[in-house]
This record gives C-alpha cells, sequence and structure tokens, in this order.
C-alpha cells in the first residue's frame, strides 16, 4: 500500500511551490540567498494533536525528515502541548537560528500572524491558512475536491443509504472536505443520509472511536473521519464491530490501513508532506517563495486513491470521470456554507477507466 502512495506522490508536478501560481500571481517574490545544506536548520511547530497523530502532524514530519535524508538539512520538531504554546514555540524556533519555521494547521494562524512580523529575516510556511505577513508562505488545500470524490464512492458504495461524518473542530480546511463530501454522496444517491458529528478536538483518538461506533450503531455503514487523531478512532471503531465487507472507513490526508487492514475503502489524500518537502528544497535552492498556493487536482496538491478489489471496476470509473470533471472545470464542489446552500446536483460525468492526468500546472 505504501508503494502505491509513494508512487502517486512522485506523480505530482508541483516544483518549487510554483503551482497554484493563479493564487500567487498577486503576491511579491521573496528569495532566499542558497546557503550549504549542512547550515539550513528548518523547525515544524505542531498543533496540540502532536506527532504520532497517523494523520495532519505526522504528514508534514514525514515531508521535513524526507528533505533531511535527501537534502541534507537539519529538520527539529516543536510540539505544542496547548493552544498557548504556539507563540513560545514559533518563537523559540527563529531565536534559534531557523531559516523556515512550519505551522502546522488553521489554529497556528494568530501565532503566525505575531511572530512572523518580528523576525524579517526569517521565513514561515503557515499549511491550512493564510496569514498577510510579508515573509509567510500560505499554504490552502482544495479539500473539496477530494472530499467530493470520497463521497462519490461512498455515495455509490453504501448498502445501508446511511453515511458518517466525524468531525474534529469546523474550522475552514475541515468544512470544505465536509461541504464536497456530502455534495460528492447527494450528487450520485439523493437517498443517502450523511450523519455528521463534530467532537471539537483533534487529538482524543478515544472519542473518536466512540462517535464513529455510534455512527455504526446508527447504521452507518461508511464513515468519513475529518479529525485528525481523534478521527483514527474510527478504524479502531470498525475493527471492534469486525464486519469486514460491511462497514468502511474513508483515510483523510493519508493513507491508514493499517490501523485496521482491510476497512479503509479510498483515501482522499493532502499533499502536506510534498508542501513541507517542497518548501524545504525551495530553502536550498535558494528561491523560497512568499505569498499563497491552493493546491487542488490539478496542481498535484491533492488526489484520491482508490483501493482495487475494495472500490467496483464502475464505481472507480465514475469517480475518474467526475475527477476529470473537476480538473476540467465541469464540476466546482462546494467549499463552504453557503455554496454548499446553492449547489445543484450536476449530470454524471462519462465513467474513465484509469485515473485521468492532470492538467499541467500554470507556468
Amino acid at each position: 500500500m505504501s508503494d502505491l502512495l509513494d508512487a502517486v506522490l512522485s506523480r505530482r508536478s508541483l516544483v518549487k511551490s510554483t503551482a497554484a501560481v493563479g493564487a500567487m500571481a498577486a503576491m511579491p517574490l521573496t528569495l532566499f540567498s542558497a546557503a550549504a545544506q549542512s547550515d539550513i536548520v528548518i523547525y515544524m511547530v505542531t498543533d496540540t494533536a502532536g506527532l504520532g497523530d497517523q494523520n495532519f502532524n505526522d504528514l508534514a514530519n514525514k515531508g521535513g525528515t524526507n528533505a533531511q535524508t535527501d537534502l541534507g538539512i537539519t529538520w527539529k520538531v516543536s510540539e505544542s502541548a496547548d493552544a498557548t504554546a504556539y507563540e513560545p514555540n514559533l518563537t523559540g524556533a527563529a531565536d534559534a537560528g531557523a531559516q523556515l519555521v512550519v505551522g502546522v494547521g488553521f489554529n497556528l494562524t494568530d501565532a503566525i500572524n505575531t511572530v512572523a512580523p518580528q523576525y524579517p529575516d526569517t521565513f514561515f510556511q503557515l499549511i491550512d491558512s493564510v496569514s498577510d505577513a510579508g515573509n509567510v508562505q500560505s499554504v490552502l488545500f482544495k479539500e473539496q475536491q477530494i472530499g467530493y470524490l470520497a463521497g462519490i464512492v461512498a455515495g455509490k458504495v453504501t448498502k445501508t443509504n446511511k453515511i458518517g461524518i466525524v468531525g474534529g473542530q469546523r474550522i475552514p480546511p475541515v468544512i470544505r472536505y465536509e461541504v464536497g463530501f456530502v455534495a460528492g454522496v447527494k450528487s450520485v444517491n439523493a437517498d443517502a443520509q450523511v450523519i455528521i458529528n463534530y467532537t471539537d478536538t483533534f487529538g482524543d483518538q478515544d472519542l473518536g472511536k466512540q462517535t464513529a461506533a455510534a455512527q455504526f450503531n446508527q447504521g452507518a455503514d461508511i464513515i468519513f473521519p475529518i479529525a485528525g487523531l481523534t478521527g483514527t478512532g474510527a478504524y479502531l471503531a470498525a475493527a471492534e464491530l469486525n464486519k469486514m465487507g460491511e462497514i468502511w472507513v474513508v483515510g483523510v490526508d493519508t493513507a491508514q490501513d493499517h490501523l485496521a487492514p482491510g476497512y479503509e475503502l479510498c483515501v482522499a489524500q493532502k499533499g502536506v508532506d510534498f508542501a513541507v518537502y517542497e518548501a524545504c528544497k525551495a530553502i536550498v535552492d535558494g528561491d523560497f517563495k512568499t505569498g499563497t498556493q491552493n493546491l487542488g487536482l490539478s496542481e498535484g496538491g491533492v488526489s484520491i486513491v482508490l483501493y482495487e478489489g475494495r472500490v467496483p471496476a464502475d464505481v472507480a470509473a465514475l469517480t475518474h470521470g467526475y475527477e476529470k470533471a473537476i480538473i476540467d472545470g465541469t464540476i466546482e464542489p462546494p467549499v463552504d456554507d453557503d455554496s454548499a446552500k446553492t449547489f445543484t446536483v450536476p449530470e454524471a460525468p462519462a465513467p474513465i477507466e484509469g485515473t485521468p492526468e492532470a492538467a499541467t500546472p500554470a507556468a
């Protein structure tokens, strides 16, 4: 399975942070003088879920550790025990001489906005949110696109017509996942009911397990956990119920099938690791760019992974048809509550065998 996902990552066409430049066109480019790799220190500051979340923080850390192996940089991680640690951790990293400080997650936005202007000679990368500070690279993802495709799969595969969402905090990237997923389900199955429960935390696996178990017990046969470490509890609930082939979990951000082998239906894959790796590489190459990136299917920043033998061939072909329609701009999944209310179910596109090639990023 890891080979499959590595292959998907290797096909992504982002290069030196120039993908999604449509969102960056109006932003100035800031260049960093190239330095010897051995002199480059890059810090990552986690959100409160920390390392070991098997999701967002671990994915970002994977990008940094891969950069350390490949590029010879020094990669360090500061874990945030709670939200009050964000500013001290960011400040400590900048004071330690980091050339780049990576803030992982929307919840670090205020802290980045406070700390980054105090260190104009240090670069910052903010994942999942936007900062107007001139030394910050803000990275957004079009979660609604892969949420929509995962919803297509779930809407076609469900046998009970009940599908669950276990949410963490209802922040913008999670909302994009949620409304995109619901729109995808409704695009192919008007009779399906989507049960949505938020836990208000990204760091409580036991609560995620309880919430997912309750949804399974209500008749849901597929759960979409958009809740970081909390969401991994859905896999534990699925394994405990022991209904192989009858209930499923949709992977979010990265593959997590190892948590409950055989229960992961597909993966809505988000390239946090790739964005972090490319930022590290840009520092090494001396062409780090500030401004805002918004990475979707066309830019190679997100992707849908379908497991052969779990997703029926006809559903996979239909999903790839919808994927192409999104890349072509024929279908635009909703991004928030307002656009979800006005979203009109589109005409089903022609099925496509295999994975369509992503459009070439704008230069």
